[in-house]
């Protein structure tokens, strides 16, 4: 997944999110969202510093990071279902909440995918390491896991 694919879902969160702010304020059980708002803002500013970042994360802590989006998304909708009559919540903030909802979910599949396919390759490279690297490398050698000695004597 591209960073500009990360940065472009995570200002769209965001965009959201900040939607969110006076529709809330009636009733002081509205304002519980703020906190689960909050911290789904705090998410995405981290994807937006690592997509901007030159360390860039891994597959592993991507995945991590859209699974707390999902489970923070999940709490959302969640709250927007049974507090949406009672707290007047527009039906274009919960449509539009409940669609960023989804495009995480979507996105933390396929980066969950590449982290999965990224530990199998990692764990296939270590078990032939130990086990002598099956065949070795290029010209015989012990490949890119070993070391070349150089020949003694005069050259």
């Amino acid at each position: 997944m591209s960073s500009k694919t990360i940065a472009a879902v995570a200002g769209a969160l965001l965009g959201s999110a900040l939607l969110a702010g006076p529709a809330f304020a009636q009733n002081a059980e509205c304002g519980d969202i703020q906190k689960t708002l909050q911290s789904r803002k705090d998410l995405v500013a981290k994807a937006n510093a690592a997509s901007n970042s030159k360390k860039k994360m891994t597959p592993a802590e991507a995945c991590a990071l859209f699974g707390k989006l999902q489970a923070n998304g999940n709490e959302g909708v969640k709250w927007i279902a049974a507090n949406k009559e009672w707290c007047s919540i527009p039906d274009s903030f919960a449509e539009g909440f409940k669609a960023d909802h989804m495009k995480v979910a979507g996105i933390r599949t396929k980066i969950c995918g590449v982290a999965a396919q990224a530990a199998k390759m990692e764990a296939q490279a270590r078990a032939q390491a130990q086990n002598g690297g099956g065949g070795g490398g290029m010209l015989g050698g012990p490949g890119l896991t070993g070391s070349l000695k150089m020949p003694q004597g005069a050259l």
